[in-house]
């Protein structure tokens, strides 16, 4: 594998912790609300971090960026969520370079998701590239990397079925309910908090359930009414919980609260109650367990029902993977131009510089000498030998970084003197994909 740099002293890290090995408790202490998010982006602008994105979703945390060192993108996160270094070692991974980018390709298109398929993830993918780029922390390099994961995950979700059906958390808790609820048309359902998985828990079990007794409840009560509106259900006062939480058959918590609101002290129960606590921190105290009749569900057990629909899903992964193949060689063909190019323009530099003075010599021996013509000749010369070089480099069985240096220690055109700076795209294109 060649050298995978962005520049000569940064490396591409992809970091973070997701449900493969880190349980809701420890998800929830590196979890990032909006406002952590922000002051994480203002953190790294300060600390001279180049370029970086941030997400946190129900199922992971991670930071795509530039870094001397991992440990600089690690400290941004510890001191920015409830998590501890020695939390994070415990339970984290770190790719780099060409992991780093297969990762988010993974993960963007929807193979890494808890539920196979699920592209529900995209989405937080792109809202915080735009928060990146409006704080001024995106590169070119990533500004290309995120919209061809974009397109990846677009092409994966039309040309292949491993989409096929819903497959998101906010389903899978839905196809929970039904498989477990007995006459589920004629049962009492709360949905307390109407975020992005409330809001679809609740469409899907309008859509699954054909229940006429879903309630909402919402700390922000218009909020909850947008959403009834649209759906035909019911909306309660936030202030009546505790009497709704007495209704209830079946609960649904998909609040994004940083501690618990439910406990065992908010039911007094007279009858069983299903609840499904769909929120990264958990929103539901493990306590209501000590309750009789109750039924905890956590969207991490949720990720291991399996039925046809994710065994035949598992089927289209080869096709899936065929796709993001062919745009991360796009993607190096890009950045091996990017590459190339300071090395082909120093070194067209560096012929003009011999053919000057070879001009100079002779003119001074030379009766006539016919300065227009030899111009002519000199760059239609250089341009032909600068040609033979760039289609070596663009090859795609050359080793990019191992010529680069050739042609650089031939030519003298890599050092050229101590205090002439690398151009700027010398330095930020010293990236390799393979």
């Amino acid at each position: 594998m060649e050298n995978f740099n962005m520049s000569r002293s940064t490396t591409f890290y992809a970091l973070g912790l997701s449900y493969k090995k880190a349980d809701a408790v420890i998800r929830g202490k590196f979890s990032l609300d909006t406002k952590a998010q922000s002051d994480l982006l203002m953190q790294a602008k300060a600390e001279g971090i180049e370029s970086l994105i941030v997400t946190s979703t129900c199922n992971r945390t991670e930071i795509y960026g530039f870094a001397h060192h991992p440990y600089e993108l690690i400290k941004l996160l510890c001191e920015n969520s409830n998590g501890s270094v020695e939390e994070f070692q415990q339970a984290a991974y770190i790719y780099k370079n060409e992991e780093a980018v297969s990762h988010m390709f993974r993960v963007g298109t929807g193979l890494d998701s808890q539920i196979l398929g699920d592209f529900e993830i995209i989405s937080q993918i792109k809202i915080a590239f735009n928060h990146s780029k409006r704080e001024g922390l995106v590169n070119t390099f990533l500004d290309r990397l995120v919209n061809m994961v974009i397109q990846a995950s677009k092409k994966v979700k039309t040309e292949t079925k491993i989409s096929s059906g819903a497959t998101s958390v906010s389903f899978a808790s839905v196809q929970y309910i039904i498989r477990n609820v007995a006459d589920i048309g004629n049962k009492n359902i709360l949905l307390f908090g109407t975020g992005k998985i409330g809001r679809n828990t609740c469409e899907n079990l309008v859509k699954h359930t054909k229940n006429s007794h879903i309630a909402l409840i919402n700390r922000t009560k218009n909020k909850a009414e947008l959403l009834a509106g649209k759906l035909n259900v019911i909306v309660k006062d936030y202030a009546d919980l505790k009497q709704e939480l007495q209704q209830a058959d079946v609960l649904v918590v998909a609040t994004g609260a940083q501690n618990p609101t439910i406990d065992k002290t908010s039911l007094a129960l007279q009858k069983p109650l299903l609840i499904l606590d769909l929120s990264i921190p958990r929103n539901v105290d493990a306590n209501v367990e000590e309750i009789p009749g109750v039924t905890l569900i956590h969207l991490d057990d949720l990720s291991q029902i399996t039925d046809d629909t994710l065994e035949k899903r598992k089927q289209h992964i080869p096709a899936a993977e065929a796709i993001i193949d062919d745009l991360k060689l796009e993607l190096n063909t890009w950045v091996n131009g990017r590459k190339c190019a300071p090395t082909i323009h120093a070194l067209k530099s560096k012929l003009n510089d011999i053919v000057s003075a070879e001009f100079a010599f002779q003119k001074k021996k030379t009766t006539h000498f016919d300065d227009a013509q030899m111009d002519l000749i000199s760059s239609r010369i250089i341009q032909k030998l600068t040609n033979h070089f760039a289609s070596h480099l663009k090859n795609e069985n050359t080793s990019v970084d191992q010529s680069i240096e050739f042609i650089e220690k031939v030519f003298q055109i890599g050092q050229l003197a101590p205090n002439k700076a690398s151009s700027p795209i010398e330095e930020k294109y010293k990236i390799n994909l393979s």
